[in-house]
């Protein structure tokens, strides 16, 4: 985001396996927000920024999503939550009004949500997708360009797994395909080669059947298939595609190894963690976004120290990830309070913010969202 472009952006273990593994709670969940405010999207009926942890009321939250200053949440009963910025309807309420609270979108069957800077993917526990928001590049995959501030619904009963990018999205299904739709900038639909004008409203196959994990940037797309090898496609000016170059591609290309489990993309950074428990990540560290105690850029895969990661998210160039204790660790840029240190110092390293039972994490673009798992 990603958790898009600017926008959400963006967790995998792989990101929905993890994620649904997680569901089954002890005891409950509380939601967390902290960073960049200035458009409600931490939830807190307010327009404060906050640089340390701020709880959002309840403590039934299950599946979470962070984008451009807007977050969204499932809770254990299947209802589906949204706030913060709504200027093309992303927010699905039917207009463009901006929420600092979370509000409800219709319906008690949601299973999982990815928020881009113009539109919104989410999908339902009978395998139905649907989408809101801008259109004008056919993002929705409603085979039109009319824009929906209301869910509708993209045709098809076996989606599975969804990430949105800047005005294109992606989808497996669960045959193991994997499709796309929306903008082709760079390449980003990884199907129709680099021409920076062509666009597709209706989802189109990109080649492969054993698709796993999928995870959208900003103009760039990493995804995983069952046999553990990484391919990444789109935009690479960064080197975001870990292809040791800055060529842009408009198809899939393989990542060395055959290990990966857990994806994420940033703005224009990429993150992944091996079985080993390794972190690795590559491209744009101006900020120190790659968590290397530098600011230089990587144009291929180098380790983040440590053994025991077990998820990651990365934003605008800042990056969280947690350990299998539990622990949530953060670094890159900090303007906004993001990292979560009660400060706006920006780290090049990674920092722990404070806390042992962190569960899931979602970057977003500056405003992070976690679950923190609770005991009574």
């Amino acid at each position: 985001m990603i958790t898009s472009t600017t926008s959400g952006v963006w967790i995998l273990a792989d990101v929905y396996a993890k994620r649904n593994a997680e569901r089954w709670r002890p005891d409950a969940t509380a939601l967390f927000t902290w960073g960049y405010n200035g458009l409600g999207g931490l939830g807190q009926n307010n327009t404060t920024f906050y640089s340390s942890p701020v709880q959002i009321p309840g403590t039934t939250w299950n599946f979470i999503n962070s984008g451009y200053t807007r977050g969204s949440a499932t809770k254990t009963d299947g209802t589906l939550w949204m706030w913060g910025y709504n200027n093309t309807g992303q927010l699905g309420q039917n207009n463009t009004t901006n929420y600092s609270s979370p509000i409800q979108i219709p319906g008690t069957t949601w299973s999982s949500i990815d928020i881009g800077q113009y539109h919104t993917l989410a999908t339902k526990t009978d395998g139905t997708l649907w989408s809101w928001g801008h259109n004008d590049l056919g993002s929705l995959g409603q085979n039109t360009t009319t824009s929906s501030s209301s869910p509708v619904q993209i045709p098809g009963t076996t989606w599975n797994k969804i990430t949105v990018g800047n005005r294109f999205s992606l989808a497996t299904k669960t045959d193991g395909t994997l499709w796309s739709w929306g903008f082709n900038i760079f390449g980003s639909l990884g199907s129709l080669g680099q021409t920076t004008t062509a666009y597709r409203s209706s989802p189109t196959q990109i080649p492969g059947t054993t698709w796993n994990s999928i995870i959208s940037g900003n103009y760039q797309s990493l995804a995983s298939k069952t046999d553990g090898t990484l391919w990444a496609w789109g935009y690479n000016g960064r080197g975001n595609l870990g292809q040791n170059d800055t060529t842009d591609r408009g198809s899939p290309v393989q990542i060395p190894g055959i290990t990966w489990n857990s994806i994420a993309c940033g703005l224009n950074h990429s993150l992944a963690i091996k079985t080993d428990g390794t972190l690795w990540s590559w491209g744009y560290n101006d900020l120190g976004g790659l968590g290397q105690n530098n600011l230089t850029q990587y144009s291929s895969p180098v380790q983040i120290p440590g053994t025991t990661w077990s998820s990651v998210s990365g934003g605008n160039s800042n990056s969280l990830a947690t350990k299998t204790d539990g622990t949530l660790w953060a670094w890159g840029a900090n303007g906004n309070g993001q990292l979560g240190q009660n400060d706006t110092i920006s780290r090049s390293s990674p920092v722990q913010i404070p806390g042992t039972t962190w569960n899931l994490v979602d970057v977003g673009y500056s405003n992070p969202v976690a679950i923190k798992q609770t005991y009574s």
